[in-house]
Protein backbone atom coordinates (compact mmCIF):
# COMPACT_ATOMS: atom_id res chain seq x y z
CA UNK A 1 0.00 0.00 0.00
CA UNK A 2 1.20 3.43 -0.75
CA UNK A 3 2.06 6.21 1.74
CA UNK A 4 -0.40 8.76 1.88
CA UNK A 5 1.21 12.35 0.88
CA UNK A 6 3.04 14.27 4.01
CA UNK A 7 1.08 17.50 3.36
CA UNK A 8 -2.85 15.79 2.95
CA UNK A 9 -1.72 13.93 6.32
CA UNK A 10 -1.15 17.04 8.48
CA UNK A 11 -4.01 18.51 6.31
CA UNK A 12 -1.86 21.47 5.12
CA UNK A 13 -0.77 23.14 2.20
CA UNK A 14 3.21 23.13 0.61
CA UNK A 15 3.31 26.73 1.35
CA UNK A 16 2.43 26.07 5.34
CA UNK A 17 5.07 27.49 6.88
CA UNK A 18 6.90 25.87 10.01
CA UNK A 19 4.75 27.32 12.67
CA UNK A 20 1.69 25.88 10.52
CA UNK A 21 3.13 22.52 10.42
CA UNK A 22 3.93 22.40 13.97
CA UNK A 23 0.13 23.45 15.01
CA UNK A 24 -1.32 20.87 12.79
CA UNK A 25 0.94 18.10 13.63
CA UNK A 26 0.12 18.80 17.58
CA UNK A 27 -3.51 19.30 17.53
CA UNK A 28 -3.47 15.42 15.30
CA UNK A 29 -1.20 14.06 17.93
CA UNK A 30 -3.63 15.22 20.15
CA UNK A 31 -6.45 13.86 18.74
CA UNK A 32 -4.82 10.46 17.85
CA UNK A 33 -2.41 9.72 20.65
CA UNK A 34 -2.76 5.69 21.86
CA UNK A 35 -3.33 7.04 25.38
CA UNK A 36 -6.48 8.57 24.78
CA UNK A 37 -7.68 6.10 22.53
CA UNK A 38 -6.91 2.99 24.25
CA UNK A 39 -9.12 0.41 22.16
CA UNK A 40 -9.14 2.09 18.94
CA UNK A 41 -6.60 0.16 16.29
CA UNK A 42 -7.36 2.98 13.72
CA UNK A 43 -6.03 5.70 15.79
CA UNK A 44 -2.89 4.05 16.60
CA UNK A 45 -1.96 3.41 13.09
CA UNK A 46 -3.04 7.05 12.22
CA UNK A 47 -0.68 8.23 14.76
CA UNK A 48 2.06 6.80 13.45
CA UNK A 49 1.31 8.01 10.40
CA UNK A 50 0.77 11.41 11.52
CA UNK A 51 4.51 11.47 13.27
CA UNK A 52 5.78 10.46 10.24
CA UNK A 53 4.67 13.49 8.29
CA UNK A 54 6.09 15.49 11.05
CA UNK A 55 9.53 13.94 11.27
CA UNK A 56 9.68 14.98 7.24
CA UNK A 57 7.67 18.28 7.52
CA UNK A 58 9.11 19.52 10.57
CA UNK A 59 12.71 19.38 9.70
CA UNK A 60 13.47 21.87 6.74
CA UNK A 61 16.14 19.96 4.97
CA UNK A 62 13.69 16.80 4.83
CA UNK A 63 11.69 18.86 3.69
CA UNK A 64 13.05 20.12 0.61
CA UNK A 65 13.99 16.84 -0.17
CA UNK A 66 10.73 15.45 -0.08
CA UNK A 67 9.36 18.62 -1.94
CA UNK A 68 12.22 17.74 -4.74
CA UNK A 69 11.76 13.40 -4.33
CA UNK A 70 8.83 12.39 -2.97
CA UNK A 71 8.74 9.46 -0.68
CA UNK A 72 11.63 8.53 -2.51
CA UNK A 73 13.67 11.46 -0.68
CA UNK A 74 13.00 10.19 2.68
CA UNK A 75 14.85 6.60 2.11
CA UNK A 76 18.36 5.35 2.98
CA UNK A 77 20.20 7.71 0.25
CA UNK A 78 19.08 10.19 2.27
CA UNK A 79 19.79 9.30 5.83
CA UNK A 80 16.47 6.96 6.55
CA UNK A 81 14.02 7.46 8.61
CA UNK A 82 15.80 7.38 12.06
CA UNK A 83 13.82 9.58 14.19
CA UNK A 84 16.53 12.49 14.30
CA UNK A 85 15.59 16.03 13.73
CA UNK A 86 13.19 18.64 15.30
CA UNK A 87 10.66 16.28 15.98
CA UNK A 88 10.02 16.78 19.76
CA UNK A 89 8.09 12.87 19.44
CA UNK A 90 6.51 12.40 23.07
CA UNK A 91 8.28 15.17 24.25
CA UNK A 92 6.23 17.52 22.17
CA UNK A 93 2.79 15.95 22.86
CA UNK A 94 3.52 15.91 26.74
CA UNK A 95 4.38 19.66 26.55
CA UNK A 96 0.93 19.85 25.25
CA UNK A 97 -0.81 18.19 28.06
CA UNK A 98 1.15 19.45 30.86
CA UNK A 99 2.65 22.84 29.56
CA UNK A 100 6.15 21.69 30.39
CA UNK A 101 9.22 22.39 28.52
CA UNK A 102 9.23 19.39 26.81
CA UNK A 103 10.69 17.17 29.71
CA UNK A 104 8.83 14.02 28.22
CA UNK A 105 7.55 11.51 31.04
CA UNK A 106 9.76 13.08 33.24
CA UNK A 107 7.34 16.17 34.15
CA UNK A 108 7.57 20.21 33.49
CA UNK A 109 10.19 22.24 32.88
CA UNK A 110 13.16 21.00 35.07
CA UNK A 111 13.13 23.71 37.52
CA UNK A 112 14.96 23.95 40.56
CA UNK A 113 13.66 21.58 43.02
CA UNK A 114 10.74 23.31 44.99
CA UNK A 115 10.93 23.98 49.06
CA UNK A 116 10.50 20.69 50.85
CA UNK A 117 8.28 21.03 54.26
CA UNK A 118 9.46 18.84 57.00
CA UNK A 119 8.47 15.67 58.28
CA UNK A 120 5.47 15.06 60.86
CA UNK A 121 6.30 13.64 64.00
CA UNK A 122 4.63 11.39 66.50
CA UNK A 123 4.52 11.50 70.42
CA UNK A 124 2.61 8.85 72.62
CA UNK A 125 1.69 10.23 75.90
CA UNK A 126 0.21 8.66 78.77
CA UNK A 127 -2.14 10.68 81.34
CA UNK A 128 -3.82 10.04 84.80
CA UNK A 129 -7.85 9.49 84.92
CA UNK A 130 -7.76 12.54 86.87
CA UNK A 131 -5.37 14.79 84.03
CA UNK A 132 -7.79 13.56 81.38
CA UNK A 133 -11.21 15.09 82.89
CA UNK A 134 -9.58 18.59 83.95
CA UNK A 135 -6.53 19.02 81.24
CA UNK A 136 -2.63 19.16 81.75
CA UNK A 137 0.03 20.93 80.67
CA UNK A 138 3.47 18.85 79.97
CA UNK A 139 6.85 19.53 79.13
CA UNK A 140 7.80 16.76 76.87
CA UNK A 141 11.32 16.33 75.27
CA UNK A 142 11.26 15.18 71.41
CA UNK A 143 14.19 14.26 68.89
CA UNK A 144 14.11 15.92 65.71
CA UNK A 145 15.89 17.40 62.92
CA UNK A 146 16.69 21.25 63.33
CA UNK A 147 17.68 23.67 60.99
CA UNK A 148 21.74 24.43 61.89
CA UNK A 149 21.90 27.44 64.12
CA UNK A 150 26.13 28.05 62.61
CA UNK A 151 24.43 28.16 58.55
CA UNK A 152 20.99 28.92 59.05
CA UNK A 153 20.11 25.58 57.18
CA UNK A 154 22.30 26.56 54.25
CA UNK A 155 24.96 23.84 54.68
CA UNK A 156 27.62 26.39 53.48
CA UNK A 157 30.00 27.86 56.03
CA UNK A 158 29.57 31.09 56.95
CA UNK A 159 30.93 33.73 55.04
CA UNK A 160 30.50 31.29 52.13
CA UNK A 161 27.37 30.49 49.90
CA UNK A 162 26.29 27.71 47.88
CA UNK A 163 27.13 27.95 43.49
CA UNK A 164 24.83 26.39 40.94
CA UNK A 165 25.37 23.56 39.86
CA UNK A 166 27.86 23.30 36.83
CA UNK A 167 25.92 19.99 35.16
CA UNK A 168 22.27 20.86 35.49
CA UNK A 169 22.66 24.66 35.53
CA UNK A 170 20.93 24.85 38.97
CA UNK A 171 17.81 23.26 37.61
CA UNK A 172 18.63 20.08 40.57
CA UNK A 173 17.52 17.93 37.05
CA UNK A 174 19.04 16.34 34.24
CA UNK A 175 17.55 15.92 30.83
CA UNK A 176 18.47 12.98 28.75
CA UNK A 177 17.01 12.33 25.16
CA UNK A 178 16.37 8.58 23.24
CA UNK A 179 15.88 8.42 19.66
CA UNK A 180 12.96 6.31 18.81
CA UNK A 181 10.44 5.42 16.03
CA UNK A 182 7.85 7.93 16.73
CA UNK A 183 11.11 10.78 17.83
CA UNK A 184 13.02 12.03 20.47
CA UNK A 185 11.88 10.31 23.59
CA UNK A 186 13.38 12.80 26.72
CA UNK A 187 13.60 11.64 30.19
CA UNK A 188 14.59 13.90 33.14
CA UNK A 189 16.28 12.43 36.53
CA UNK A 190 17.93 13.62 39.41
CA UNK A 191 20.84 15.85 39.20
CA UNK A 192 23.75 13.59 40.38
CA UNK A 193 26.21 16.15 41.19
CA UNK A 194 23.94 18.36 43.07
CA UNK A 195 21.43 15.76 44.12
CA UNK A 196 18.75 17.42 43.20
CA UNK A 197 19.36 20.71 45.04
CA UNK A 198 20.90 22.74 42.07
CA UNK A 199 23.76 23.68 43.70
CA UNK A 200 27.20 22.47 44.73
CA UNK A 201 28.63 24.13 48.69
CA UNK A 202 32.63 23.88 47.76
CA UNK A 203 32.89 25.01 51.45
CA UNK A 204 30.61 22.80 54.01
CA UNK A 205 29.03 23.86 57.45
CA UNK A 206 31.56 22.65 60.44
CA UNK A 207 28.70 22.10 62.85
CA UNK A 208 26.77 20.03 60.38
CA UNK A 209 28.51 18.96 57.75
CA UNK A 210 27.11 20.56 55.17
CA UNK A 211 23.55 19.06 55.30
CA UNK A 212 21.83 22.70 56.67
CA UNK A 213 20.50 20.10 59.40
CA UNK A 214 21.23 18.27 63.05
CA UNK A 215 19.17 16.39 65.38
CA UNK A 216 17.86 17.99 68.70
CA UNK A 217 16.31 17.41 71.33
CA UNK A 218 13.49 19.88 71.95
CA UNK A 219 11.63 20.43 75.26
CA UNK A 220 8.39 21.11 73.89
CA UNK A 221 5.06 22.24 76.38
CA UNK A 222 1.95 20.57 75.15
CA UNK A 223 -0.95 21.23 76.20
CA UNK A 224 -3.77 18.52 76.58
CA UNK A 225 -7.70 20.09 76.82
CA UNK A 226 -10.01 18.57 79.64
CA UNK A 227 -11.87 15.99 78.70
CA UNK A 228 -10.00 14.21 75.99
CA UNK A 229 -9.75 10.52 76.35
CA UNK A 230 -7.82 7.06 75.07
CA UNK A 231 -7.00 7.55 71.22
CA UNK A 232 -7.65 11.51 71.26
CA UNK A 233 -5.15 13.14 68.54
CA UNK A 234 -3.87 16.55 69.17
CA UNK A 235 -2.17 18.49 66.47
CA UNK A 236 0.48 21.27 67.37
CA UNK A 237 1.79 23.25 64.19
CA UNK A 238 5.08 23.24 63.27
CA UNK A 239 6.76 21.74 66.00
CA UNK A 240 7.74 18.46 63.74
CA UNK A 241 11.26 18.41 62.01
CA UNK A 242 12.51 21.29 59.58
CA UNK A 243 12.06 21.31 55.82
CA UNK A 244 14.63 21.50 53.09
CA UNK A 245 15.78 24.13 50.97
CA UNK A 246 14.35 27.15 52.88
CA UNK A 247 10.65 24.72 53.67
CA UNK A 248 8.30 24.85 56.38
CA UNK A 249 8.49 22.97 59.73
CA UNK A 250 6.70 19.98 59.35
CA UNK A 251 3.71 19.08 62.54
CA UNK A 252 3.60 17.33 65.94
CA UNK A 253 0.87 14.51 66.50
CA UNK A 254 0.38 13.76 69.88
CA UNK A 255 -1.59 10.55 70.47
CA UNK A 256 -2.87 10.33 74.32
CA UNK A 257 -3.81 7.20 75.96
CA UNK A 258 -5.54 7.74 79.52
CA UNK A 259 -4.20 4.96 82.14
CA UNK A 260 -7.25 3.52 84.38
CA UNK A 261 -8.25 4.83 87.66
CA UNK A 262 -8.23 2.18 90.32
CA UNK A 263 -11.59 3.47 91.24
CA UNK A 264 -13.50 4.69 88.62
CA UNK A 265 -14.92 4.11 85.28
CA UNK A 266 -15.50 6.71 82.40
CA UNK A 267 -18.86 6.06 80.27
CA UNK A 268 -18.76 9.00 77.59
CA UNK A 269 -18.71 12.42 80.13
CA UNK A 270 -19.82 10.01 82.74
CA UNK A 271 -18.02 8.80 86.09
CA UNK A 272 -19.09 5.60 87.36
CA UNK A 273 -17.77 4.33 91.11
CA UNK A 274 -19.17 1.23 93.12
CA UNK A 275 -19.38 1.28 97.19
CA UNK A 276 -19.77 -1.17 99.58
CA UNK A 277 -22.11 -1.09 102.00
CA UNK A 278 -22.99 -3.10 104.95
CA UNK A 279 -26.17 -4.96 104.84
CA UNK A 280 -26.91 -3.13 108.30
CA UNK A 281 -26.32 0.25 106.21
CA UNK A 282 -28.63 -0.76 103.53
CA UNK A 283 -31.05 -1.89 105.61
CA UNK A 284 -31.61 1.18 108.03
CA UNK A 285 -29.99 3.74 105.68
CA UNK A 286 -27.34 5.87 106.25
CA UNK A 287 -25.42 8.76 105.51
CA UNK A 288 -21.72 8.29 103.42
CA UNK A 289 -18.74 9.69 102.29
CA UNK A 290 -18.59 9.14 98.66
CA UNK A 291 -15.14 9.69 96.80
CA UNK A 292 -15.37 11.98 93.94
CA UNK A 293 -12.96 13.69 91.24
CA UNK A 294 -13.78 16.89 93.47
CA UNK A 295 -12.66 14.69 96.74
CA UNK A 296 -15.47 13.44 99.00
CA UNK A 297 -18.81 14.31 98.98
CA UNK A 298 -21.77 13.42 101.49
CA UNK A 299 -24.58 11.13 100.39
CA UNK A 300 -27.80 9.69 102.11
CA UNK A 301 -28.39 6.22 101.76
CA UNK A 302 -32.13 5.44 102.25
CA UNK A 303 -33.00 2.48 103.97
CA UNK A 304 -33.71 -0.81 102.34
CA UNK A 305 -31.52 0.22 99.47
CA UNK A 306 -30.71 -2.85 97.12
CA UNK A 307 -27.45 -4.06 95.82
CA UNK A 308 -27.11 -2.47 91.91
CA UNK A 309 -29.09 0.75 93.19
CA UNK A 310 -27.37 3.77 91.37
CA UNK A 311 -27.51 7.30 92.75
CA UNK A 312 -26.06 10.18 90.15
CA UNK A 313 -24.45 13.14 91.40
CA UNK A 314 -24.58 16.02 89.19
CA UNK A 315 -21.58 17.56 87.48
CA UNK A 316 -19.32 15.48 89.10
CA UNK A 317 -17.64 13.47 85.70
CA UNK A 318 -15.79 14.46 83.15
CA UNK A 319 -14.90 18.16 81.62
CA UNK A 320 -17.00 17.95 78.43
CA UNK A 321 -14.54 18.36 75.45
CA UNK A 322 -16.49 19.67 72.96
CA UNK A 323 -19.31 21.97 75.26
CA UNK A 324 -19.50 23.24 78.51
CA UNK A 325 -20.15 21.76 81.76
CA UNK A 326 -19.32 18.44 83.58
CA UNK A 327 -20.96 14.95 83.42
CA UNK A 328 -21.87 13.29 86.31
CA UNK A 329 -20.66 10.55 88.60
CA UNK A 330 -22.85 7.53 89.58
CA UNK A 331 -22.81 5.54 92.55
CA UNK A 332 -23.72 1.67 92.44
CA UNK A 333 -23.54 0.11 95.73
CA UNK A 334 -23.07 -3.32 96.52
CA UNK A 335 -24.60 -4.68 99.56
CA UNK A 336 -21.66 -6.23 101.01
CA UNK A 337 -22.75 -9.74 102.79
CA UNK A 338 -20.40 -10.65 106.15
CA UNK A 339 -18.35 -13.77 105.55
CA UNK A 340 -17.61 -14.00 109.63
CA UNK A 341 -20.16 -13.97 112.42
CA UNK A 342 -20.22 -13.88 115.92
CA UNK A 343 -22.68 -16.12 118.22
CA UNK A 344 -24.50 -13.04 119.06
CA UNK A 345 -24.96 -11.71 115.61
CA UNK A 346 -25.85 -15.07 114.16
CA UNK A 347 -28.64 -15.08 116.93
CA UNK A 348 -30.19 -11.48 116.24
CA UNK A 349 -30.53 -12.65 112.35
CA UNK A 350 -32.52 -15.58 113.35
CA UNK A 351 -34.75 -13.47 115.76
CA UNK A 352 -34.80 -11.23 112.67
CA UNK A 353 -36.14 -14.87 110.39
CA UNK A 354 -38.52 -15.01 112.77
CA UNK A 355 -40.48 -11.90 113.36
CA UNK A 356 -44.05 -12.34 112.26
CA UNK A 357 -45.29 -11.01 109.35
CA UNK A 358 -46.73 -7.47 108.85
CA UNK A 359 -50.19 -8.48 108.62
CA UNK A 360 -50.76 -10.30 111.63
CA UNK A 361 -49.64 -7.67 114.39
CA UNK A 362 -50.96 -4.21 115.54
CA UNK A 363 -48.99 -1.02 114.24
CA UNK A 364 -47.69 -0.27 118.28
CA UNK A 365 -46.53 -3.82 118.65
CA UNK A 366 -44.85 -4.12 115.12
CA UNK A 367 -43.03 -0.64 116.02
CA UNK A 368 -42.19 -1.87 119.35
CA UNK A 369 -40.58 -5.33 118.35
CA UNK A 370 -38.63 -3.62 115.26
CA UNK A 371 -37.22 -0.82 117.12
CA UNK A 372 -35.66 -3.23 120.09
CA UNK A 373 -34.61 -5.49 117.05
CA UNK A 374 -33.17 -2.76 115.01
CA UNK A 375 -31.00 -1.30 118.13
CA UNK A 376 -29.79 -4.70 118.70
CA UNK A 377 -28.65 -4.98 115.09
CA UNK A 378 -27.02 -1.46 115.51
CA UNK A 379 -25.33 -2.88 118.54
CA UNK A 380 -24.54 -6.15 117.27
CA UNK A 381 -22.81 -5.07 113.78
CA UNK A 382 -21.57 -1.57 114.51
CA UNK A 383 -17.55 -0.89 114.19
Amino acid sequence: MSKRDYYDVLGVSRTATEDEVRKAYKKLAKKYHPDLNPDSKTAEEKFKEINEAYEILGDNEKRARYDRYGHAGTGNDFGDFNGQGDFGGFGDIFDMFFGGGGGGFGGGGGGRPAAQRGADLRLDLSISFEEAAFGVEKDVEIPRMENCDVCGGSGAEPGTSPKTCDVCGGRGQVRSTQATPFGQFQTVKTCNNCHGTGSIIEKMCRHCGGSGRLKKNRKINVKIPAGVDSNSRLRIAHEGEAGTLGGPPGDLYVYVSVRPHDTFKRENDDVIGEFPLSFVQAALGCEVEIPTLDGKVKLTIPEGTQTGTSFRLRGRGITKLRGYGRGDHHVRVKVVTPTHLTEEQKEILRDFGNLPSEEHESDSHRADKGKGFFNKVKDAFKG
